[in-house]
């Protein structure tokens, strides 16, 4: 494979040791390190939870990539970047953060995740943020693995409206069938608000009606991805029957020790 051809840009839900409390986070931390030893050029993207420690984390404002506005909802919202380096390996950690939906933590036991009323704006401002700020950095990845379902807006974004974005023009697009779901529904404005973003009806066509739920999200996800990695023993069946459905290659679930080296496979199948 050709050096060009090996830069991934990870879109995590969760990190270890940022999030450690989490059988997601330190699945991803052991996908995102394994790739890296397999020769790829990894960054890893995640959302800037109110509890993650800068200071212990060593996390710094990136103020060249700072600054950006994001409209959600015909509403302001600043772009602020921050980034670390995960060792032994170095690799490049960066944290999509914005006072609005990631306020400063108030009390010591604040969960990480966030209730369903608030997610789908959260989600949002967070895809949105992780592309411009890729584009910024005028990194071109060949592949963009998403991971956890707050990046499942990923795919419709670079899709339909980064359709001619050079930075993407070549990514194929892996989106893994999340450890962990989100119960109930997101905002009955969710579809709304994406119309508003410059998606049209038939670019949503997944979402049907005022409630949008997990299986909903996912499903949008698997419609714009190139390919599909099941990270669970025991992943939703109607997942699985829709990828398949619409062509999508499926890596079905394999033990944590396989995991890394059938996805380095998985891509470079896919970028061949």
């Amino acid at each position: 494979m050709a050096k060009e051809h090996k830069k991934v840009l990870f879109i995590a839900q969760e990190l270890a040791p940022y999030v450690s409390h989490s059988e997601i986070a330190v699945k991803t931390r052991s996908i995102a390190e394994g790739i890296l030893e397999k020769g790829y050029e990894v960054r890893t993207f995640m959302p800037k939870y109110s509890c993650i420690n800068e200071r212990r984390n060593q996390l710094h404002e990136v103020i060249r990539l700072s600054g950006i506005n994001i409209v959600i909802d015909d509403t302001d919202h600043p772009l602020i970047i921050k980034v670390a380096t995960l060792q032994p390996l170095r690799m490049q950690v960066y944290f999509i953060d914005n006072d609005d939906y990631f306020p400063p933590c108030t009390t010591k036991d604040l969960e990480l995740r966030f209730s369903s009323e608030d997610n789908d704006e959260r989600m949002m401002f967070f895809v949105r943020g992780v592309i411009e700020t890729v584009n910024k950095l005028r990194w071109e990845p060949a592949v963009v693995h998403c991971d956890g379902w707050i990046s499942s807006l990923v795919p419709l974004h670079l899709r339909r409206l980064y359709t001619d974005d050079p930075t993407f023009a070549s990514s194929k697009i892996v989106v893994s069938i999340p450890d962990e779901k989100f119960e109930g529904s997101l905002d009955s404005r969710f579809v709304e608000k994406l119309k508003m973003s410059g998606f049209t009806d038939e670019d949503l066509q997944p979402l049907e009606g005022e409630s949008v739920g997990y299986i909903d999200l996912m499903k949008l996800a698997i419609r714009y991805a190139d390919a599909v990695v099941v990270n669970v023993p025991d992943p939703d069946a109607e997942l699985i029957e829709y990828a398949r459905a619409n062509g999508k290659p499926v890596l079905d679930y394999v033990s944590a020790e396989e995991l890394v080296p059938q996805i380095t496979e998985f891509y470079s199948t896919l970028l061949q």
